[in-house]
């Protein structure tokens, strides 16, 4: 049985919540504080978090991002608030997803089985081998720096191999066009962070059946780019 945590102050809205994922299967804890609820996430004993931003002791934001530096588990943010610089906020410190308060219940238990069965595909199945990734129709061999998308080999310039690795192995993680760049080319290297940008977009024309309407690399507006599994 999965297991979910909910970090949230108000109890009525954490034990209807956990009342809903209960009869959803799932097995759930609720932490009323937020250093409780930092200490619990980080024993590494739950499968997924919903979250709260504005908590007691210590609030979402530095939760999210506590977690997100320890661990690739789907965490989402439920919340009040409802400008969008808190949403962007909340994604770029690593949060899967953002839903506004009030939602219904039933949408959230959908969300949660259908973030639990995306973090699934990544782990669950022998995704990830030592000299080899799969994620979905990409396949990488990376011994040989190859990869196929679709069982189709497609060519790819070192940087766009390295972008594009780098990406796949931090999944649904928000990365800034300066974290990026920094990964990838270094703080040395000649030339600015709309390499980035162009970059991606090669990618894109490579591994989307659609680049117009990318599957793989979204763009996360006002913050940067996550691969999505």
């Amino acid at each position: 049985m999965k297991s979910v945590l909910i970090i949230e102050d108000d109890p009525v809205i954490a034990e209807v919540q956990r009342d809903y994922l209960e009869a959803g299967g799932f097995a759930a804890d609720i932490a009323a504080s937020g250093d409780v609820g930092l200490e619990m996430a980080l024993g590494g004993e739950y499968d997924l978090i919903i979250l709260d931003l504005m908590l007691p002791k210590t609030d979402g934001f530095a939760i999210c991002r506590q977690v997100r530096e320890a661990s690739n588990i789907p965490i989402l943010i439920v919340s009040a608030k409802k400008e969008e610089v808190d949403k962007i906020r909340g994604l770029g410190f690593g949060a899967d997803d953002y839903i506004i308060k009030p939602f219904g219940l039933g949408e959230l238990v959908a969300r949660v089985k259908a973030h639990l069965a995306r973090y699934e595909r990544l782990v669950g199945s022998g995704e990830r081998k030592a000299d080899e990734l799969r994620i979905r129709g990409i396949r990488i061999d990376k011994l040989s720096r190859r990869v196929y998308v679709n069982e189709s080999e497609v060519a790819f310039t070192s940087k766009e191999y390295d972008l594009l690795v780098f990406l796949l192995v931090h999944p649904n993680r928000v990365f800034t066009k300066d974290e990026l760049f920094q990964k990838i080319w270094g703080f040395d290297s000649l030339g600015d962070i709309a390499t980035v940008t162009v970059h991606i977009s090669k990618l894109r024309e490579k591994i989307e059946s659609d680049p117009s309407r990318p599957q793989y690399i979204e763009t996360i507006w006002g913050v940067g780019y996550r691969f999505n599994v």
